[in-house]
């Protein structure tokens, strides 16, 4: 039985506040909780990937101390937008 999309949101936002380091535990529950209510399947997918690169990892991606994977790219570039705009969550 595949997992229901609201399972799965919730589940990712979850897993993006129980990060490795406080910056990403900062981070990524802010972009997850604007945007991964609106993402499709694939996008979610991608998502969950990312989530299992390390913290170090996506901190050099985000602090643009470090290009990201191609693949992940669409969503650092993101969360650095939010991060410069201070989009919070609604």
């Amino acid at each position: 039985m595949s997992e229901l999309a609201e399972h799965r949101v919730k589940r990712l936002h979850m897993r993006s506040m129980r990060r490795g380091i406080k910056e990403m535990d900062l981070i990524l529950p802010a972009f997850a909780a604007v945007h991964l209510a609106q993402m499709n399947d694939a996008d979610l997918t991608l998502y969950e990937e990312m989530l299992n690169e390390s913290d170090h990892d996506l901190y050099l991606w985000v602090s643009e101390q470090a290009e990201p994977p191609n693949r992940y790219a669409p969503f650092i570039t993101m969360i650095r937008a939010q991060l410069a705009g201070g989009v919070r969550p609604a």
